[in-house]
């Protein structure tokens, strides 16, 4: 399928950006212009196993391109990088639309991890050049963040980049990165000064993930898939206009990085995390209302008091999410509600994989359905590690918003190459 012409793409600028009905309006407009009639039509019905017959994976990335050069997947971006210049409020109208027409976005560490750290830190001239491939999807990004020896303790990373005539070259490992397998582009953590404290000899790269030197190995999950990766950096070579900020500044973006992702994986902005959460707490209503046997699951009193319970914690996390967007994330430290999101999910993947029954075990490709909420359920299991551990945030949680003390690091002020690595 071919996507329509650039040309032909772009959303017309309402008249009035705070008339929101108009925005709505001119949104509507638009998928009824450009989303082909089959797709509409399924998702509109609500029926996923429909919409999932009509428009396969391989179609809507074809199709997608379209909407990424609409703005309509970065409503919060400028206008001359793609976006619609809207604020988090008003673009709520745009990711509501999407997910009615569902909509999905791709390349979610582009749009929700890169493209904001190159909005905060990078040039003119490294926006116009990275940001528009971000949005229509041409481009897949990854994190090279996490290393074996470096997760939980992110800053004691070992990965080095030096500086040669030629522009940094990079050795090194990198682990944990989701769709290193399938990116053009990674957003590279690595240490240029080892002479200095762990946070401060760090800087950020803008890694060409196709050159010689990168080398990714898949990791097969418990799901059976391998979106998570492993990487090997032997000898790589960033140009430095591909450097992020400057020389040994590259903690503070790591830590704008990695408050988006907490962002994202808690559920909160563009709905990205409907790609990757499993079921929603509507379906696990509408599964326990369904007669089975004669009996609907949600006529048990105990059945009845925990669905009752998570579509409380559903809604708190929802208004929630809602109110930190409308006060720019300053209401409720993302890591706060990355794990209330996260051990949320459990319970809710928990809740509907039970409702299953003995379809669950034996699920196949003529059970669509039931092989949905396994996978769902499967991947839920990491969601308290995935994005930092549920740990790790609750000591965030302590020292930053409770004001307790922090724990003694007492490799915090050491310069890095005298630390202790490895057995002891």
């Amino acid at each position: 399928m071919q996507a329509p012409d650039e040309t032909d793409v772009r959303l017309a600028d309402p008249a009035d950006p705070a008339d929101r009905d108009g925005l709505r309006r001119a949104i509507r407009a638009w998928i009824a212009a450009n989303v082909p009639p089959a797709w509409a039509d399924a998702a509109a019905s609500g029926d996923l196993a429909l919409l999932h017959q009509v428009r396969s994976p391989e179609a809507y990335r074809s199709w997608y391109p379209a909407l990424g050069r609409s703005g309509l997947v970065t409503p919060t971006w400028p206008r001359e990088y793609g976006g619609l210049g809207l604020d988090q409020a008003t673009a709520h109208v745009v990711w509501e639309e999407l997910r009615a027409a569902r909509l999905v976005t791709l390349n979610i560490i582009g749009i929700a991890l890169a493209a904001p750290a190159l909005l905060q830190y990078g040039t003119q001239a490294q926006c116009e050049r990275l940001l528009p491939p971000i949005a229509d999807n041409t481009q897949i990004w990854c994190q090279l963040f996490s290393e074996p020896g470096a997760g939980s303790d992110l800053a004691g990373l070992s990965t080095r980049a030096v500086q040669t005539a030629e522009g940094w070259r990079v050795g090194g490992q990198k682990l944990w990165s989701s769709f290193a397998n399938e990116a053009a582009r990674g957003i590279l953590l690595a240490r240029t000064d080892p002479s200095v404290p762990k946070h401060q000899g760090i800087t950020a790269f803008l890694l060409d993930m196709r050159q010689p030197g990168v080398t990714v190995r898949p990791l097969r999950k418990i799901t059976g898939d391998s979106e998570f990766n492993e990487v090997f950096l032997d000898g790589a070579l960033v140009a430095d206009e591909d450097r992020l900020g400057a020389v040994g500044a590259g903690w503070p973006i790591a830590r704008t990085v990695l408050m988006h992702e907490r962002t994202m994986l808690s559920g909160a902005g563009s709905g990205l995390r409907e790609r990757t959460s499993g079921a929603s707490i509507d379906r696990l209503v509408e599964l326990a209302s369904r007669p089975t046997a004669g009996l609907r699951p949600i006529d048990d009193p105990v059945r009845a008091d925990q669905i009752a319970r998570l579509f409380i914690e559903n809604t708190v996390l929802r208004l929630t999410n809602q109110r930190n967007q409308q006060q720019h994330g300053t209401a409720v430290d993302p890591a706060l509600i990355k794990i209330m999101s996260s051990e949320h999910n459990q319970r809710l993947q928990s809740a509907i994989f039970d409702l299953l029954g003995d379809r669950a075990p034996a699920h196949s490709e003529d059970d669509g359905e039931a092989a949905r909420i396994v996978v769902g359920y499967l991947r839920s299991r990491g969601d308290t590690i995935g994005g930092g551990t549920s740990e790790v945030h609750r000591n965030n949680v302590a020292e930053r918003m409770l004001n307790l003390p922090k724990d003694p690091f007492s490799d915090s002020r050491m310069p890095w190459r005298d630390i202790a690595r490895g057995p002891r």
